[in-house]
């Protein structure tokens, strides 16, 4: 057992035994290292200011991912390259080709959120040469900007990307190699470390094994792989946390594998690892993915969190449940499988035993001639928390009669539930309009919405049921737009 993390810091190696399991790496960079580009805007992963770049080895390539540093806690770069926007620019002072963009496009004004966006840009850059403007749009979801406008920030991404400088300037591919190699040495040592600041404890276990044997002595600690939940309870809530165990290192939980029959996901695959396996198969589910948070936000959060955390407005859950996806948890006594809708059990309550985590989650396929939709409703269409999600799986028989459906809702209950009543009212009949148009009111049989701020429960009963309106006009093959209703004169 270690007393010390270490990683890489632009170009210096850091070995690190003195921070507290809530100790943000933005807060560690601005106060502790003074690298004050990167900005706290928002604290809690939606405005950009103080994005930088994590490199992490990843199938034994070294991928560069732009993340929140000011939700992303230090405990969780064991083994990783942190890169800042002060590392970018050259000895001489001569920016860097996005920075230039930027400068060139005049995509900077106020130039706050500037630091932020320029590392977005940067990751998108190292990623793909030749980036569309949807591209360059969803890589920049992450980012706000409240002075300058994005056309020329846009403009400044699709001028950098004809402009690949040779590997002698630029930071990360001059020292790719050396840095691959010292990430390789992090990383074959899998002792267990602890790391202890007054009475609280960071603790990063070195294997999955060693995962269940500190869980199994510290039940009721918290477990943080991406942090994009758990770091707002620190952020906004100021909730002290001990000990915290952190897993986003464990590759163990990182794969993905595909076969016949479906897929199996890793706790620890993080939606912008998915989204290709998951958008392949299930199409839906890769839009869903593209809407959940910014490019930051999904390049930290795991699909395992979004259904550890139990939330009832979670994404996943419901397009999931709807998918008849099942869930394995394991502990140092073994491991056990369930159907995922079982997980959740009550507000704040899941089917979790003491010592106990997500391992894996597997996603059956749904045979060719099978429906499945899900539609996220919120108020921003990107990066907004959802106000309902509804997912819709449905397979019909050789007399166009519904033989199975599985319907899903998060944010209408205390937890993402299934609409078991609207199941059986359609289950057996006909899929047309005057069945859909029947069954509407059973909605009222599964669901008892709350009001919030995200929205009212008259408005979230009516648009779940007119969800599986449109979701009948599109299987049947209609306008997925309804035209405007438009009363008669008197």
């Amino acid at each position: 057992m270690t007393s010390a993390i270490r990683f890489i810091l632009n170009g210096e190696e850091v070995s690190l035994g003195d921070f507290a399991p809530t100790e943000t790496l933005l807060d560690y960079l601005r106060l502790r290292r003074r690298l004050t580009g990167s900005k706290e805007g928002c604290a809690e992963g939606d405005c950009g200011a103080c994005t930088v770049l994590v490199g992490r080895l990843i199938g034994g390539a070294l991928r560069y991912e732009a993340v929140n540093a000011c939700i992303r806690f230090v405990g969780s770069l064991h083994g990783t390259h942190v890169v800042t926007v002060e590392h970018l620019a050259a000895k001489d002072s001569k920016l860097h080709p996005v920075q230039q963009a930027m400068v060139d496009c005049h995509g900077s004004q106020c130039g706050f959120c500037t630091p932020g966006f320029v590392m977005s840009l940067y990751g998108l850059w190292m990623a793909n040469d030749n980036p569309s403007r949807a591209e360059i749009e969803i890589a920049l979801q992450g980012n706000l900007c409240r002075c300058t406008g994005y056309e020329p920030i846009i403009k400044s991404a699709e001028q950098v990307a004809t402009e690949r400088p040779s590997a002698l300037f630029d930071p990360i591919e001059r020292d790719r190699a050396e840095i691959m190699a010292k990430l390789w040495t992090i990383r074959a040592a899998s002792d267990t470390i602890t790391v202890t600041k007054s009475n609280d404890r960071a603790i990063i276990p070195g294997t999955l094994d060693a995962l269940a044997e500190v869980l199994a002595a510290e039940p009721s600690a918290t477990i943080v792989a991406g942090a994009t939940d758990v770091g707002l309870w620190v952020t906004k809530q100021m909730r002290p946390l001990n000990p915290v165990v952190f897993i986003n290192h464990l590759t163990d939980l990182q794969t993905i594998t595909e076969d016949e029959t479906g897929i199996v996901i890793g706790a620890g695959v993080t939606y912008a690892q998915a989204l290709s396996v998951l958008e392949g198969r299930h199409p839906a589910l890769g839009r869903l993915i593209d809407r959940i948070g910014g490019q930051q936000v999904r390049n930290m959060g795991t699909i395992g969190g979004n259904i550890a955390n139990g939330s009832p407005i979670g994404d996943t859950p419901p397009a999931l449940i709807a998918l008849g996806a099942e869930l394995t948890l394991r502990s140092a006594a073994g491991s056990r499988t369930m159907a995922l809708e079982d997980y959740f059990i009550a507000y704040g309550k899941q089917d979790r035993n003491p010592g106990e985590f997500v391992e894996k989650l597997t996603v059956p396929d749904a045979p060719e001639d099978a429906y499945f939709a899900v539609y996220k409703i919120s108020k921003r269409r990107d990066e907004d928390i959802s106000a309902l999600l509804g997912a819709f799986y449905l397979a019909l028989d050789a007399e166009g009669c519904v033989e199975t459906c599985r319907i899903a809702f998060g944010g209408m209950a205390a937890t993402p539930k299934r609409a078991k009543a609207v199941e059986a009212a359609l289950t057996g009949r006909p899929w047309s309009w005057n069945t859909v148009a029947s069954v509407r009111d059973a909605f009222d049989e599964d669901y008892q919405p709350l009001s919030d701020w995200r929205a009212t429960a008259e408005y979230r009963a009516l648009t779940a049921k007119n969800l599986l309106t449109r979701f009948f006009l599109e299987t049947a093959g209609q306008p997925q737009e309804l035209a405007r209703f438009e009363p008669e004169e008197a």
